[in-house]
């Protein structure tokens, strides 16, 4: 059934802009796959002009809920897509920068979430699932690994283990929450003065807490996840 593009008020013209589409999202006549109608067809149905229209389809994308495709073809224009864990991990390190949050708030956020995902992956993680996070630590226990190459990994083991659990939204927030400070925790990553011990132990506890996981022991991986998070992040708020 096609989609029935209304005029929109003039007054803050891509912010109305945005409400329309989100109007349409939340009605379902819009969803993820979905094509907006070419810039030069939309902007005059809902009465704005071109530039207003681009403004809001650029914060769309900005959040992670439209991709627009120059050009010309059948993949040319903007399309609705689903990839919130990208925008939530930029609008994080933002805010986070910005001193909207502290490190004791992320730490906290991240026992939180962490302690509930690897609770529920003892439970609900395939074969699958647990086999990628076991290459994510063999990869970092590689000792000619760099340290930002070690820092993505550690990100990527911390999030696979999220998504194992389940709760798609679990991952996401997790993988944000992670993002928001990867740069701090590089450079402490980075300024550890016997770096071979320091990757030593936070591997030595990523093997138990896969270990834990794959063993079915969902609390005991638990109270090891906020063990590791406070062991290392920890010494951020406290530094």
């Amino acid at each position: 059934m096609p989609v029935e593009w209304q005029p929109v008020r003039q007054s803050r013209t891509h912010e109305l802009v945005l409400q329309s589409i989100e109007d349409r999202v939340l009605a379902g006549e819009l969803k993820a796959g979905d094509r907006l109608p070419p810039e030069r067809e939309l902007a005059p149905v809902l009465g704005v002009s071109r530039s207003a229209l681009r403004e809001a389809l650029r914060v769309l994308e900005t959040i992670g809920v439209l991709v627009a495709q120059v050009g010309r073809g059948p993949d040319a224009g903007a399309r609705i897509v689903r990839n919130p864990d990208d925008a939530l991990g930029r609008l994080l390190r933002l805010h986070f920068a910005l001193g909207s949050y502290g490190l004791e708030d992320v730490l906290e956020a991240r026992v939180v979430l962490e302690r509930s995902s690897f609770e529920a992956a003892a439970e609900h993680a395939s074969a699958e699932d647990l086999d990628e996070a076991e290459a994510l630590v063999a990869s970092m226990s590689d000792p000619h690994v760099e340290v930002p190459e070690f820092n993505d990994l550690d990100t990527r083991f911390h999030v696979q283990i999220a998504r194992g659990s389940g709760n798609q939204l679990t991952s996401t927030l997790t993988s944000a929450v992670r993002e928001s400070v990867r740069p701090l925790i590089l450079r402490a990553l980075e300024a550890a003065e016997d770096w071979p011990a320091t990757a030593a132990a936070l591997n030595a506890e990523h093997t138990e807490l896969l270990r834990l996981v794959r063993a079915g022991e969902g609390a005991k991986a638990a109270d090891l996840a906020e063990k590791h998070i406070r062991g290392f992040h920890g010494t951020l708020v406290n530094g």
